[in-house]
C-alpha cells in the first residue's frame, strides 16, 4: 500500500478512503471517530485527565504541541484546548453535521464565542431564545453593539457589510420554521454574515449549509445530547470558510481559517466543554438519527391529531380547550411540494411544537395532570417534556405551553393529552 493511500485509510477520512459512496448518517454516527482509536475497547474510554505529559525527547519539544506517535490524533496539551473526549465528539459532530466543528461548554457559550469572533456592529435578531438576547444585550453593554429587528425592513436598512444576520429555525418556543434562502439573499446583499440557530432541527431534518449559511449553531445539550444529563454548545463552520489554504503536516488541515481561529479564541474565553460531557456526547450520537426520526415522526402524528381535533369545533373536548397548535407543519408551505420550507426540511418539520391553551390557567394547570410528560424546561431528550413557558420566558404569551416530544408512543403521548384536558376540564370547566 502506498503511503498516500494508508494515511487516508488512517486519518479523518478513513471511511470516505475506504468507500466508494458517501455513508448513511446512521453509519457516520456510529464510525466517524474510529481512526481515532488507540486501545482495544469498542467503547470509547472516559478520560478525566485535565493535562498531558509531554514528550520525553527535548528535541521533540514544540510550544502547543505535543504529538503522541502512538496516538496521533488524540495527542494534547491541557484541556482548555483540547481532549480525549470532546475531540471525539467534535470527529463524530463534524461528519455528521457535514462541516468541521467546533464545541462549548454549553449553547450560549457557543453563541457568545460566535458573536466575539465576527465582532459585528449589528445583530439582526429575531423572536426565539430569549438567551442569545440575553447575549446581545451584555456585547451592547461592553461594545455598544446593536441589536436590530429581523422582520422590520427599517432595521434591516440598517445593516452593513460585517454585520450579522441570525435566524433561529425552527423557531423556540413555536417550532416554526424560517426562509433561509430569503435571509441568504438579504446578506448577500447587505454584504452580510448569515448565522443559524439550528438546535430544533440537527441532522438528518435540516441542513442548512445546502442554502449558503456562514456557521450554524446548536445547542448540543438538547438533541446532540439527547438525554438531558449534559451541557454543551458547538459551532459548525461552512466548509470554505474552516480551513487556510493548503495542507498541513500529516495530512492535516493549514492553519489558518476560521476553525482555528475559533479554537484560538476558546482557549482564551474558557468555555470548554468537561471531560464527561464529552464523553457522554459521543455515546448520545451513535443513537441520534434514531431518536430524531423517532421524535419528529412522532410529534407530527400527534400535531396532526390535534390539529384535526380543533378543526371539528363543536364541543370537542380539544375545540373547547385548545386555542390553537403552532409547528412547522401547520404553516402555510408545508402543503406545498415545492416550497422552500419543503426544501429546507424534506425529512420532517421537528419533534417541538406549542399549544396554546384558552386560558392562562388552563396553561399553568394543564402539566399536572399529566403522566408521561415531565413539567420541566429543556428539550430534545428521549423523555418527553411539557413547560408552561411563562416559567423561565418572562416576555412569552402565558397561555402558552412548549412541548418537547421523546421516544414513548406517539399513542400513549395522545392519550396521556387528552385524559389532562378532561382532567382540567372537569377541574376548571370551560
Amino acid at each position: 500500500m502506498s503511503s498516500d493511500k494508508k494515511a487516508i485509510l488512517e486519518g479523518p477520512n478513513k471511511l470516505k478512503g475506504a468507500f466508494e459512496k458517501e455513508l448513511s448518517l446512521a453509519s457516520l454516527s456510529v464510525h466517524a471517530d474510529d481512526y481515532i482509536n488507540n486501545h482495544q475497547a469498542v467503547a470509547p474510554p472516559m478520560h478525566v485527565s485535565t493535562t498531558f505529559r509531554y514528550s520525553d525527547d527535548p528535541d521533540k519539544l514544540v510550544a502547543w504541541e505535543n504529538l503522541n506517535p502512538n496516538a496521533p490524533y488524540d495527542s494534547h496539551v491541557y484541556s482548555r484546548d483540547s481532549a480525549p473526549n470532546t475531540t471525539r465528539f467534535e470527529a463524530v459532530l463534524s461528519s455528521v453535521i457535514g462541516a468541521p466543528c467546533v464545541t462549548y461548554a454549553s449553547g450560549l457559550a457557543a453563541f457568545h464565542a460566535m458573536i466575539v469572533f465576527l465582532n459585528p456592529r449589528r445583530v439582526a435578531i429575531g423572536d426565539g431564545y430569549h438567551g442569545c438576547h440575553g447575549v446581545l444585550k451584555i456585547m451592547s453593554k461592553l461594545n455598544g453593539l446593536e441589536q436590530l429587528e429581523l422582520e422590520d425592513e427599517a432595521d434591516l436598512a440598517k445593516l452593513r457589510p460585517g454585520d450579522v444576520i441570525h435566524v433561529e429555525t425552527p423557531l423556540n418556543p413555536t417550532g416554526e420554521a424560517r426562509d433561509l434562502e430569503r435571509y441568504r439573499r438579504i446578506a448577500d446583499e447587505k454584504g452580510c454574515y448569515l448565522t443559524v440557530d439550528a438546535t430544533f432541527a440537527p441532522p438528518p431534518l435540516m441542513d442548512p449549509f445546502r442554502f449558503g449559511v456562514d456557521v450554524v449553531m446548536h445547542s448540543a445539550t438538547k438533541y446532540f445530547g439527547g438525554h438531558s444529563d449534559m451541557l454543551s454548545g458547538v459551532l459548525a463552520v461552512r466548509p470554505d470558510r474552516a480551513w487556510g489554504e493548503g495542507e498541513g503536516e500529516g495530512g492535516k488541515p493549514a492553519e489558518g481559517g476560521w476553525i482555528h481561529e475559533l479554537k484560538e479564541e476558546r482557549l482564551h474565553l474558557g468555555g470548554v466543554m468537561g471531560n464527561m460531557e464529552g464523553w457522554l456526547g459521543v455515546r448520545s450520537l451513535r443513537t441520534l438519527e434514531l431518536r430524531v426520526r423517532r421524535q419528529s415522526e412522532s410529534a407530527q402524528a400527534l400535531v396532526d391529531f390535534f390539529a384535526a381535533e380543533k378543526s371539528k369545533g363543536g364541543d370537542g373536548l380539544v375545540a373547547d380547550l385548545v386555542f390553537k397548535i403552532q409547528h412547522a407543519s401547520q404553516q402555510a408551505e408545508a402543503r406545498d411540494a415545492n416550497s422552500w420550507l419543503r426544501r429546507q426540511m424534506p425529512n420532517g418539520f421537528g419533534p417541538v411544537f406549542s399549544i396554546w391553551l384558552k386560558t392562562e390557567e388552563h396553561a399553568r394547570r394543564l402539566p399536572s395532570k399529566l403522566h408521561l410528560f415531565h413539567h420541566a424546561t429543556s428539550l430534545g431528550g428521549v423523555e418527553s417534556l411539557i413547560e408552561w413557558r411563562a416559567m423561565t420566558d418572562p416576555k412569552i404569551d402565558r397561555r402558552l405551553l412548549r412541548v418537547s416530544i421523546g421516544v414513548e408512543g406517539w399513542e400513549d403521548l395522545r392519550d396521556d393529552l387528552l385524559q389532562g384536558l378532561q382532567a382540567l376540564k372537569e377541574e376548571l370547566g370551560n
